[in-house]
């Protein structure tokens, strides 16, 4: 077992690993900027070390830094959370050439994977569903581009294939506008991620976003712990969260989990991964692959009694996956509200201090947060602060105690997007499951 570790993060996440390894008698190095060092999980770390000040790209995306602190803390891995260096290929490649262990896949995999084309090849080798496409980068034919877009159907998607988190993509409704399209988000990747190659995809018009949590070992074990559904979104990012997915059939489940099993054995995949999907009349498209852990992983751990960090550490030290297969039973429903520091009409960012915390509790509620009364939320880094998970036994029962949670859940000093969440925990639509991608865009007019 790894005996010390470096969080290479902040917030809820880091927070979260801490408290992994300490189940695991792991010691922890906290790395931080400046602006974090007041942070909750830098107090309770064995050791920790600043890394530079406030701008993330002088401090949690500084490599050097980041390995210098490994190096003088005599830590053997570091675990980069979601988010910042987490699916950085580079990132992964130096902290094993310096001798430490990258709690992840290898550098490879993280690669093959952030590159979309080169994902959607490696799916379709391993029998795992993929939307109708270009199958591979455009050209510059415009001809060919014509025709092919043809051939797909009206509306197409053109993405980048360095793309993610809702970058580098427009949607084409037509002929007439397919050229200027492809021109337009060929120039916008490589400047946003210095790749301008880009394809082509049918746009599923109102699909569900519906994902699937894997684990796999250095001994070639992979299993698949269920779906989550992320459909409750805005602006590509989501806010609701929830497993497993209302309307999924086992049998479905099975088998399209036991491919994403399969993919990652074929692959050499290690650690904790997801695959995303758009999900339409019953229908599983592959999107992306993220090859960290997700925001999402607490809900997916309600249902299964899966520590899903503790089994990226486990197999970052070289054990063998803690559970098989038919292990895996998924039990009740869980739901997550992410809360941020924001305003919840115009999800601009709030920072400022905390005067007033008060977590909610009782039967079936988790709080992953990092907050406490007196916290200053810093205007540096992203506006999540925390993230508020129900549990029941049925999906009612996770509902009404959410609604309870939200009720009591407290923050002052700053705007927080918590009234949002009462709102769609009673929507309609939302209680009787299944609403798609587009429908909370379409609820708040954006």
């Amino acid at each position: 077992m790894l005996d010390k570790i470096v969080i290479a993060n902040r917030g809820e996440i880091a927070l979260r690993i801490l408290r992994a390894c300490k189940e695991l008698g792991i010691k922890t190095v906290a790395v931080h900027s400046t602006a974090d060092h007041s942070q909750k999980h830098v107090r309770l770390a064995d050791e920790s070390v600043c890394i530079g000040p406030p701008p993330s790209t002088e401090s949690y995306l500084n490599i050097p830094a980041i390995i210098s602190a490994a190096e003088v803390t005599d830590a053997m891995g570091i675990h980069p959370g979601y988010g910042f260096l987490s699916e950085n290929a580079d990132f992964a490649e130096r902290v094993e050439r310096s001798g430490f262990r990258f709690i992840g896949p290898k550098a490879e995999t993280i690669r093959m994977m952030g590159d979309k084309v080169e994902a959607i090849k490696a799916m379709k080798k391993a029998g795992v569903p993929t939307v109708p496409g270009s199958d591979g980068p455009l050209g510059e034919n415009d001809k060919t581009n014509l025709k092919l877009g043809k051939k797909i159907g009206y509306p197409v998607i053109i993405k980048a294939a360095g793309g993610g988190g809702g970058r580098g993509m427009r949607v084409v409704h037509s002929e007439a506008t397919l050229l200027q399209a492809i021109t337009m988000t060929r120039t916008e990747a490589a400047t946003a991620f210095n790749n301008d190659v880009v394809y082509m995809e049918k746009f599923l018009e109102n699909p569900r976003h519906v994902e699937i949590q894997v684990l796999a070992d250095e001994q070639g074990n992979a299993i698949h712990l269920g779906e989550r559904d992320c459909s409750m979104q805005r602006r590509h990012q989501k806010v609701v969260e929830e497993a497993p997915a209302p309307g999924i059939r086992e049998s479905l489940r099975n088998e399209i989990g036991g491919r994403c099993a399969r993919a990652c054995q074929d692959i050499g995949y290690t650690g904790a991964g997801t695959f995303e999907f758009l999900y339409e009349n019953d229908e599983f498209y592959f999107i992306e692959m993220n090859t960290r852990v997700q925001v999402e992983h607490p809900v997916t751990e309600m249902v299964t009694g899966v520590d899903i960090v503790r089994e990226q550490l486990r197999i970052a030290s070289g054990a063998s996956l803690s559970y098989r297969q038919e292990d895996i039973q998924l039990n009740g429903h869980a739901i997550e509200c992410r809360i941020n520091a924001e305003d919840a009409r115009t999800f601009i960012p709030s920072p400022g201090k905390v005067t007033t915390y008060h977590a909610p509790g009782g039967i079936g509620v988790r709080v992953d947060s990092h907050l406490y009364t007196g916290y200053c939320v810093p205007p540096h880094y992203d506006s999540m602060i925390g993230k508020l998970i129900a549990y029941g036994e049925n999906r009612d029962t996770a509902i009404a105690r959410m609604r309870t949670a939200l009720d009591e859940m407290i923050i002052e000093g700053i705007r927080n997007n918590i009234d949002l969440h009462r709102d769609i925990i009673r929507d309609g639509n939302f209680i009787a499951g299944g609403a798609n991608i587009h429908y909370l865009e379409k609820k708040l007019n954006l």
